[in-house]
């Protein structure tokens, strides 16, 4: 077998001892594209994890709402991390190895690994790695942790599910590498991770934001030509972007919510029973296709997280909305800002769902 990379320390903005990113560091490549260019990409059947996207950068006002909401989801956001947690520690054990899935669930891992340091005096490490849509999990992430951490469990963690694809690219990587598929997330409102902190699909305030809230890092890039079989997926970091970032602030102002009575309620609701995935997001979303006249499932983005994404980085063709509330407050400022229509939307078990037109 090969040599294994080594991981490029340090890399983003979060204190080492915070995460590791098994990341390829494609810093001096210039890989974004604009808006066109990157649908013509998508459209000739390129990839999206080829290209970047120009990072968004906040008007004022949608930054005001970014910290708005921040001061009026920290807490819940806390609770649902100490939920995840304590389940994952039920199941897991005390060795377990925290891997989060770069880069929403970065700042979750975090949250985790600080939680459990806080509410159990465990000090796990953390690791965060890249996980592609229809490309896969990196094995070469995964070997490596393996071979640094042997026989000892590695968890899986990300922010939120939409309709399921993270957790299918899990399943499949667990049958080629002996690994545990159970997602853990904050929320799971397309009911099926295994290992939920909640099932309702309210805002992490980390979705609001890209890079600026992950650490400076970019989302993943897997290319032939920048990346080798033994060489991690790639990212980017932006330091150019430091003035703008808000990535410790967020983990330290959610994490500053733990306290007795958080890890108290967090403890019981833990203990409850958690009811098996039910794949009920995928139902829904095969119904919205249906509605809307979308055959291609990866053009419909449900839930208010997969929605604030695909708003960043993409212009949808519209955005469905449940009902107006704080949860997609930041999502209608955004509409508004890109000219997207917005539909009210009873019908559907998430808060928000953005759809992309495929002309």
């Amino acid at each position: 077998m090969s040599a294994l990379p080594e991981p490029p320390v340090p890399f983003g903005s979060y204190p080492v001892e915070d995460v590791t990113f098994l990341l390829t560091d494609l810093s001096d490549r210039p890989l974004e594209t604009g808006l066109e260019e990157r649908e013509a990409h998508l459209r000739r059947g390129g990839h999206y994890s080829e290209y970047l996207p120009i990072e968004y950068e906040p008007t004022p006002e949608y930054f005001e709402m970014f910290e708005a909401a921040l001061v009026r989801g920290a807490r819940r956001t806390a609770l649902g991390v100490a939920v995840a947690a304590e389940r994952v520690l039920a199941l897991r054990g005390p060795d377990v190895v925290l891997v989060s899935l770069a880069r929403a669930g970065t700042p979750v891992g975090i949250l985790v690994r600080r939680y459990l340091l806080a509410a159990h005096g465990l000090d796990r490490p953390h690791y965060s790695v890249s996980i592609i849509r229809d490309r896969g999990l990196d094995p070469v992430a995964v070997r490596w942790m393996q071979a640094r951490h042997p026989s000892l469990p590695l968890q899986f963690i990300d922010g939120w599910t939409g309709k399921g694809a993270i957790q299918r690219e899990l399943d499949k990587a667990a049958a080629a590498a002996s690994l545990d598929p159970r997602l853990a997330v904050v929320t799971d409102p397309g009911w099926c991770a295994a290992i939920p902190g909640s099932r309702d699909d309210f805002l992490i305030p980390s979705a609001c934001l890209n890079s600026t809230v992950s650490g400076l890092v970019s989302r993943t890039v897997l290319r032939d030509d920048l990346i080798g079989p033994d060489d991690f997926h790639g990212a980017k970091e932006y330091p150019e972007l430091a003035g703008r970032d808000v990535s410790r602030r967020f983990v330290d102002t959610v994490h500053g919510c733990v306290d007795d009575d958080l890890i108290a309620e967090a403890r019981a609701l833990a203990a409850e029973p958690v009811e098996p995935p039910t794949w009920s997001g995928w139902a829904a979303v095969s119904e919205i296709g249906r509605r809307f006249s979308i055959d291609d499932p990866n053009r419909i983005k449900p839930g208010v997280g997969e929605s604030t994404r695909v708003l960043l980085r993409r212009k949808p063709d519209r955005l469905l909305v449940r009902a107006e509330g704080e949860d997609v407050a930041h999502l209608l400022q955004l509409a508004a800002e890109r000219d997207v229509p917005v539909e009210q939307f009873t019908a559907m078990p998430y808060s928000s769902c953005g759809l992309i037109s495929s002309d």
